[in-house]
């Protein structure tokens, strides 16, 4: 009961943190973009939450159930690909000057790529995002006993309401909430864990021989390479991680908000998957599909009541950050690239936040509906790897590809993507059902990401020794000038003033909510037994660490 009360209040204050945005978007800029000038340790860590999900305790916590460090090994891949995207491609996407890739991909490679780009990430994102859905419902209802179906679908009505009413502000507050939430709660459990198993030693010795061997099974340092690459598309080229990029200040931002994100991806992971790895000592009977539920199982085994309730929360919101991001993404590309590029171009900025709104609703429900179906096709480990194998490369690497190349054309661009997709479900659905023939987990990933590359490569290097330079590259050239031009006069004092006082209200209200989980846990420190000592250190930092977004309102209200 105390766990579901925890849950409870918390989902209620999200809620409420989400609605008191409702009034600081009154422009796409200010509603998708955070007016370009979101702090970039604030957008780094928005970018870590959303980046991982519940999916992350349940399938890569089964991936460390079954098989051990090699989840941490995987994970790592992550923080590779975003010091590349650091380095090279963040800078890149703020430069631009686009409000979101697909406005990019439209002025760089034509209206119908972005057209058919467009199609083909929301149906990617409402997948994928189904499937993040899925993991949380399913940890929710393990935990608290209630059906998975209308878990699903009221948690994904909560995920939905707080996205559709305040933009990319309340996605970024609410991520930063999250993270401190779930920061607190697997603090919090991993000298429970290491306490039920007869501490590090016991740990250690207890474990299967080859448990810390850095790849396993069919994760093979074929499929860790093909995975990193992998990433260095994901992290540089998801259409969500870009508008992180391109709502900082200036291209410097951009790429510390990739480098802080690595840097968070170098330590979560072992904190993250040591939980699971222990709970094979405790219980090493799990598995199949039963193997996903190894995380909330040694939560329920060594959480006493009112902290399981705090995990279960850090891991639900930790979800919905990643769901959000997507959900105001999605609706960022339909409002601003459909519906304002090609239906209502003239469209009042009131009509454009209303259709905005209403999208994230539309898309939102569907996500919900994917969520439902995914126990139905092999589970959650198998249906994200397999999303990513067959979309990532063909999906993710052509915009970036644009970036740096002058020759590649909109034409080549779509015969790159669809050519790689074709390839990768004919040898992912039509040979394995065929012919009984099927890649490994790593011939797989190595296809998705290698074969557009490969074409990429070949056409970039024709398209060189005829010295062309593509038409698509001349017209995108004079569209930066025109709209250097067209910025240097558009912006005005009044839409400058408000985008102060937007990111004013954030900073205050990250540090109000912080007070609010510092106080929460202050109440369950008096509630539970076990580890009350722990939890009211955690909350004096928490509260302690409050003081620093007010601060940083303060100084800027006086600038």
């Amino acid at each position: 009961m105390i766990d579901t009360v925890v849950v409870v209040v918390f989902s209620v204050f999200i809620m409420l943190v989400g609605i008191s945005f409702s009034r600081t978007g009154r422009n796409l800029k200010s509603f998708f973009a955070g007016g370009e000038s979101v702090p970039w340790f604030i957008g780094g860590l928005s970018l870590f939450m959303s980046f991982f999900s519940a999916g992350t305790f349940v399938a890569w916590g089964a991936i460390a159930y079954q098989h051990g460090w090699v989840a941490i090994t995987i994970q790592w891949t992550m923080c590779i690909g975003a010091l590349v995207a650091g380095f090279y491609l963040a800078p890149r996407w703020k430069a631009t000057g686009n409000l979101t890739a697909a406005e990019f991909i439209k002025a760089r490679l034509g209206n119908s790529v972005q057209k058919s780009f467009i199609y083909i990430f929301t149906i990617v994102s409402v997948l994928i995002k189904g499937s993040v859905l899925y993991s949380v419902s399913k940890l929710v209802s393990a935990t608290l006993d209630y059906p998975l179906m209308p878990v699903t679908v009221i948690l994904g009505i909560l995920m939905i309401s707080y996205t559709a009413v305040g933009g990319l502000w309340a996605v970024m507050v609410t991520d930063i909430l999250q993270f401190v939430v779930l920061t607190a709660a697997v603090v919090i459990i991993l000298p429970l864990v290491f306490g039920e198993v007869g501490g590090v030693e016991g740990f250690i010795q207890h474990l299967p021989a080859g448990f810390f061997d850095p790849v396993s099974g069919e994760y093979t340092w074929i499929f860790i390479f093909a995975f990193a690459i992998y990433h260095i598309f994901y992290i540089g080229g998801n259409w969500t991680f870009i508008q992180r990029y391109t709502s900082v200040d200036k291209p410097r931002s951009a790429s510390k908000v990739a480098y802080l994100f690595a840097a968070l991806y170098i330590l979560s992971p072992i904190l993250w998957m040591l939980p699971p790895m222990a709970y094979k000592v405790i219980n090493p009977e799990l598995t199949g599909m039963n193997a996903e539920n190894a995380y909330i199982m040694v939560c329920k085994q060594v959480l006493p009541p009112g902290l399981l309730g705090l995990m279960l929360t850090g891991m639900y919101f930790s979800t919905s950050a990643s769901a959000n991001t997507a959900l105001n993404v999605v609706s960022a590309v339909f409002t601003n690239d459909v519906y304002k590029g090609s239906i209502n171009p003239h469209a009042s900025d009131k009509k454009l936040m209303f259709v905005a709104r209403a999208s994230s609703w539309f898309f939102g429900v569907f996500m919900i509906l994917i969520a439902l179906i995914v126990p139905r096709i092999g589970g959650v480990v198998e249906f994200t790897l397999s999303v990513g194998a067959i979309t990532g490369g063909p999906l993710l690497l052509p915009p970036i590809w644009a970036l740096f190349s002058k020759r590649l054309t909109g034409k080549i661009t779509i015969y790159v993507t669809l050519t790689s997709l074709l390839v990768n479900l004919l040898f992912k659905i039509i040979i394995p059902f065929s012919f009984g023939y099927k890649l490994s987990r790593a011939n797989e990933m190595l296809l998705g990401v290698l074969l557009p590359l490969a074409l990429l490569g070949i056409t970039e290097i024709i398209m060189r020794l005829k010295r062309k330079t593509s038409k698509d590259y001349e017209d995108y050239l004079s569209y930066k000038a025109k709209k250097k031009e067209a910025h240097t006069s558009s912006a005005s004092l009044e839409e400058l003033q408000m985008i102060k006082q937007q990111n004013i209200f954030g900073l205050k209200m990250i540090s109000f909510s912080l007070v609010f989980i510092a106080a929460l846990l202050y109440i369950l420190a008096v509630v539970t037994i076990q580890a009350s000592v722990m939890v009211t250190i955690i909350a004096t930092f928490i509260l302690i660490g409050a003081f620093i977004p007010y601060r940083a309102a303060q100084r800027a209200a006086s600038r």
